[in-house]
């Protein structure tokens, strides 16, 4: 078992109050942090605005050989980090290895967004008022912003608020999840070598007191968060003035048309659905398939799950492993068998194991139920036939949410419709909505979200544009 001190304002330290974390598959206790409370924070964000001028004027290429100093740490601890990152999260080791080349691809891409930040000029002479002016937008730091990140990507979901917070300028408080904050603070062992400023990050998993104050500190000019709709739109209510950005839950779906390669819907959406037991916010959850090719592809698919390997986190063959603890199994099991109760039939799965719960492929069920209608956060997917493309988009609409759908066609009308027609962030051609790369705009509408993540859109949401109008001559 392994200590971690905890990261506050530029110095490794300890306090009184000791967070114990166990590898969820196996339960056994792996590691040691700290809890920050309310003095760890006060003193993070003193310092960072101590170093705030400093932050705003750092040019950019000291910006981009620091962004690019960290992308070299992770490269070079790779193989630890995925280790460190599978025990602690119970994610497959193929997966976890993925997440920590994706934090590093974020750090390389604030590098590069870091050399081209928004800025225009403009025409102020449109009107006989402006004749002889002219204007430039500039954009500036915000200023201090929180980032609180969720237990599913504990490394680079974190790294998607800290990466783009220095690209612009920013300080930034990191708050990772209780369950998952080690690699995060490998991550600032990494940072704490290089020439940032010390007090421009921080990473505290803190106490509800210093949660909540992260929220709503006047101080703090931005909050970032990614995780449930409960908690998001409530900690917008309670942020006062400060922007938010949230990225939260979402249902995703995927149309596959009569058209589509059967062979590749099925092999994407396989991974789509069970990829690190389903606890992906933008993981196959629901799949519409026309009605002629409905029969071969639920007998592809069940196959392909029959050939799912179970297992520990931390081997490289694991395809599926443990939820992040026994509630949440225990909560999707009760959503599997009250959809059952109400008529719903299992095609595969079904049962849970403690914090294990197996691959799940369910049929028959009905729109309101909890495992179509909430965020199963599971290793459960719903699939239903469609005869008609319009009704099966339609569907995909007859959510709450709207973060990513993805859509399986080779026909050019089909993908037309979907992109015009379904309610969601992002819409995935041949691909599942599971997809990401990490400079895309990322985000959703109605309970997803508000804003956009992805490195260049991150920057934007950091920084705000200032009006320069001059005389031309």
């Amino acid at each position: 078992m392994k200590t971690y001190d905890i990261y506050v304002a530029g110095s490794f330290l300890k306090t009184s109050e000791i967070i114990k974390v166990y590898n969820p598959h196996s339960g056994d206790l792996i590691a040691e942090t700290f809890l920050a409370g309310k003095d760890e924070l006060d003193k993070s964000i003193s310092k960072a605005l101590e170093v705030q001028g400093e932050m705003a004027n750092l040019p950019s290429y000291k910006r981009y050989g620091i962004l690019m100093e960290i992308a070299a740490g992770i490269i070079e601890d790779r193989d630890r980090l995925a280790h460190i990152l599978a025990i602690e999260s119970g994610k497959p080791l193929r997966y976890a290895l993925g997440e920590i080349d994706r934090a590093t691809q974020t750090f390389i891409v604030a590098a590069e967004e870091c050399k081209r930040l928004p800025g225009e000029a403009i025409s102020i002479d449109w009107t006989p008022a402006g004749d002889g002016k002219e204007g430039i937008v500039k954009y500036f730091p915000i200023g201090l912003i929180a980032g609180i990140a969720p237990f599913n990507f504990p490394l680079n979901l974190a790294v998607h608020k800290i990466a783009p917070a220095i690209a612009s300028g920013n300080m930034i408080i990191l708050k990772p999840a209780r369950s998952t904050p080690l690699s995060v603070l490998e991550l600032a062992k990494i940072i704490d070598k290089t020439q940032l400023p010390k007090g421009a990050v921080s990473i505290l998993p803190m106490d509800r007191e210093a949660g909540n104050q992260l929220v709503t500190d006047y101080r703090i000019k931005m909050l970032s968060f990614t995780g449930s709709p409960q908690v998001g739109w409530k900690m917008k209510r309670d942020a006062g003035r400060k922007k938010v950005l949230l990225e939260l839950g979402g249902n995703a779906g995927v149309v596959v048309s009569d058209s589509a390669n059967i062979e590749l819907a099925v092999a994407k959406t396989i991974v789509g659905g069970y990829a690190f037991s389903g606890q992906v916010c933008i993981h196959v959850q629901r799949i519409f398939v026309h009605e002629k090719i409905f029969d071969a592809f639920a007998d592809k698919f069940i196959e392909k799950l029959r050939q799912m390997k179970v297992g520990e986190p931390d081997s490289i063959d694991t395809d599926i492993s443990s939820l992040i603890d026994e509630d949440n199994a225990k909560r999707v099991e009760d959503w599997v068998n009250e959809a059952v109760a109400d008529g719903a039939k299992i095609l595969f799965g079904g049962k849970r194991n403690k914090n294990y719960f197996e691959p799940t492929l369910i049929t028959n069920t009905k729109q309101e139920m909890k495992v179509c209608a909430l965020e199963v956060f599971g290793p459960v997917v719903t699939i239903e036939k469609f005869s008609d493309f319009s009704k099966a988009v339609h569907l995909i609409n007859d959510s709450e949410y709207g973060l990513q759908a993805g859509i399986f066609t080779d026909k050019l009308s089909e993908m037309n419709y979907a992109f015009n027609n379904l309610e969601v962030g992002g819409v995935i051609i041949n691909d599942v909505p599971t997809f990401r790369v990490d400079h895309m705009p990322y985000g959703g509408v109605k309970n997803s979200g508000l804003g956009r993540e992805g490195v260049k859109y991150s920057i934007q949401e950091m920084m705000e544009p200032r009006l320069l109008v001059k005389n031309k001559y």
